[in-house]
Order: C-alpha cells, then structure tokens, then sequence
C-alpha cells in the first residue's frame, strides 16, 4: 500500500471474469445507469471468498438458482406466505406484488452491474419473494408487531446462530436487492395498514442490531429510522459513517502513513478509548489518539470486507471504511501491536488470537485502492507524523520508557538517582577537605 494513492495495475488479474470494471461502473453513472450491486472484484474475492458469497440465504440474481439453497427456498415462500396473513391479504397478493414491480424492471436491471440472464417473469417474480422474505425476517425479529408469530416457534428461526447468519449474508455485496424494491413491498404489506409501524429502516437497523454490536443502539435507530440507502449493505454503511467530511490535503512532508501502534506509543503518543455513535470516529490532539472501541468478531470482519468491496466499485460513494480500514491496519501490523491496543480496551477480542487480527488488518488494505490526500482522517494522518517525528519528543519518549515505563523501573531509576547525589556530595567533602583541611 502506498502512502500516497495505490491501485490496481491493469495486468494483475484484479477483474477477471468474476468481477465488472470499475472503469465501466464509472461511465455507466456518468450516463445515468447507477449501478449499485457489483460482482466482487476477483482481487478481492480470492482473499476471503467465504465473506462475499452467501451461507444460507441467496438474495438477488448473482446466485439465484444455486443447488445447496433449494431447501431456504421453501422458508421464502412461507415467509412470503406470512407477510400476507400479517396485513390480512389474500395469497394471490403475490400477483399484485409483481404487477406493482413490474414497471420498475428497468430500474432494477439498471442497478446490476452485469446483464441479468433472467426473463421478466422470473426476474420480478425473485424481487417479490426474496423481498417479501426480507421484510416478514425483520418483523418476525422486531417481536412488537400486531400479528407477529415469536421467532422462537418459527423453524427456521428455532436455534440461536440461525439469525446472525441470515443477517451477516442479507449484509454481503452480492447478495443485494435494491432498497426501492424493499420499500415498494413494505408499503404494499405491513406499511399499509398501520401509520404507527415501525419503518422499513427502523426494522432493518434493529435487525441488524442484534448481530451488530454497536455503542449505542438506541441513538442509532433514532437518527437512522428514516435513512435510506441504495440496498441493505450500503444503508448499513451510511450508519457507521462517522460525520467528519472527506478533505482533500495538499501535499505534505508529513502526510503518509503512519507507524505501527507500539512504536508511536515510543514516540510519546498516547492513546485513549473514547465513546461515539461511530467506532470510526478517530481523532488526534495534542498528542492523544483518541479511538473509540472496536468489537471485532466474525461478523464485522465480514461487514468490512463488503463495505470496502463496494467503496471500491462505487464510482460516488464515499471511501470512509477504506480509509478507517488502513489506518487500522498501521496502526495493527504485528500481534504486539494488537495486544496493545487490547491492553487500552480499544479493541475488544471477541474472534481470533492477535495473530489473526493483525493478519486480517494488514490483508484488508492489499489490492485497495486509497487516497492518502482525500479522506476524512487525512488530517490524523498528518498530525500524528508531524507529532511523532520531532525528535526531541522521540528522545523524551524512549527515556520515559526506558527508565518509568513499570513501578519497579522508576523504583530503581529514583534510587540510582538518590545514589548518585550522595557520590556527588561525598566527593565534594572529599575534595573540599583535601584544599581546606580542618585546622
């Protein structure tokens, strides 16, 4: 990764045939066709495969079809079947559905990124039951709703890891529906009948809530429940934003990378937990990193990876976890480092030895492309250089850590002190006596 802007060069297989160009992807929207649902760059793919391709649930039309999800296709149609029972709806809504998705077709094709090799029929007929199962899982997993059945009777619901799995696969790149699609049937169903319904957002958020551990849930669902997004994965990602802006720096000695945690801590750097609505929230000031905490576990690495996955083949979109993404992974690049910052709490270790987090943080940022100048922690970039490089604070830095890093190293660096006063005072006398012998 280069400190500067790093990229893709065009003879390394990072688009093969699994993935669209994002040269295309950028022409396309400067023609109106806002592409929004990618093939996962193969670059990319190939590092993780299990965290872009779905587990249990295909959604959308990339793995439509597939053999290994025949069976969660009969839970579609029951949870299909539900959501019509919950707003009091004869079955042969599903016809009005379609007939009501059907002049979108275009708009939905349009946001794909590679043609779609399904007919109309088929193509509006997966929009319907893979949205009208997208919406009955949110409500049967909201609880509060007139009608609901307990997820807990549900058989597809009945055991505890059946959930976060759903959720982690309804959060992956490829296996997306556009959110005009999602609303347009929430509308239709549970939307329709009862004004004091949760929205379509505030259902997914506390959804995704309970798999996605956040600081403060319930302030995010405040602020977010009329958010919207092109799909699920990037409303998600408009909720971890944090507020900073992207800023474009101009060229600075001290705008690169940065060092790894343990060795700005030798620098004279301190870093400390802070509490925001945004894990990504990092600010620097007068010498203190301030990170909010980090929960890493299976299910963000995941999150992650499909977030940077999109900020990558979005041509508009904001680059706020690629840029948090390679400030982590400086600040992690050994176990040591890692340890460090679990030390302080501001990375809680709920999946894997520090071994493995450092090996996923220097691994997230590998074929990414990154601009150092435009981003919205270009500033903390600059500053911890400029704070880390003076090299007087260096020099203080390594003395204190020398000398009172622990109890016992001050105990012993105060005692060679006191030591070294009494040898000075005793040769003083010494001399003093020598050149004015007591008389």
């Amino acid at each position: 990764m280069s400190d500067s802007l790093h990229s893709q060069t065009a003879g390394s297989g990072c688009y093969s045939d699994h993935a669209i160009n994002v040269g295309t992807t950028e022409g396309s929207i400067a023609t109106g066709i806002g592409f929004c649902i990618f093939r996962v760059p193969q670059c990319l793919f190939e590092s993780n495969q299990s965290a872009f391709q779905p587990n249990m649930v295909p959604i959308g039309p990339y793995h439509h079809g597939k053999p290994q999800f025949q069976k969660i296709q009969e839970h579609k149609r029951r949870f299909s079947i539900d959501l019509i029972n919950r707003a009091n709806q004869g079955r042969d809504k599903l016809r009005h559905f379609a007939e009501a998705l059907k002049p979108m077709e275009e708009k939905i094709r349009n946001c794909y990124s590679e043609a779609l090799a399904f007919d109309s029929d088929e193509l509006i007929g997966m929009m319907v039951l893979d949205g009208c199962f997208i919406i009955e899982l949110f409500c049967k997993s909201y609880g509060k709703l007139a009608g609901h059945t307990d997820p807990g009777y549900d058989p597809l619901l009945t055991q505890p890891w059946v959930l976060p799995f759903l959720m982690r696969d309804l959060a992956k790149l490829e296996n997306q529906i556009p959110w005009f699609v999602l609303k347009a049937l929430f509308d239709l169903t549970v939307g329709s009948w009862n004004e004091s319904h949760p929205s379509l957002s505030k259902l997914a958020l506390s959804c995704f809530n309970r798999t996605f551990h956040r600081p403060d849930a319930d302030a995010v669902l405040t602020k977010y429940s009329d958010w919207e997004g092109e799909h699920l994965l990037n409303f998600l990602r408009l909720t971890i934003n944090p507020d900073s802006p992207e800023t474009k720096q101009r060229p600075n000695k001290h705008l690169h990378l940065i060092q790894p945690a343990t060795k700005l801590h030798l620098a004279g750097i301190k870093f400390k937990r802070t509490h925001c609505e945004s894990f990504m929230d990092i600010k620097f000031s007068n010498g203190v990193l301030e990170i909010p905490g980090l929960r890493f576990d299976d299910i963000l690495s995941s999150l992650f990876l499909n977030f940077i996955a999109f900020e990558q083949c979005h041509r508009g979109s904001s680059k706020h976890v690629t840029a948090y993404a390679t400030f982590m992974a400086c600040l992690l690049n050994t176990p040591a480092d890692v340890g460090f910052l679990c030390d302080r709490m501001i990375i809680e270790k709920y999946f894997g030895t520090y071994q493995q987090i450092a090996h996923f943080f220097s691994n997230i940022g590998k074929d990414v492309v990154f601009d150092i100048r435009r981003n919205y922690l270009s500033q903390v970039f600059q500053d911890v250089n400029a704070y880390s490089e003076k090299d007087w604070r260096v020099r203080w830095a390594g003395f204190k850590n020398t000398y009172f890093s622990t109890r016992w190293s001050l105990i012993s660096a105060v005692a060679a002190f006191i030591l070294l006063v009494l040898m000075t005072i005793k040769s003083f006398f010494a001399v003093y006596a020598y050149y004015r012998p007591p008389s």
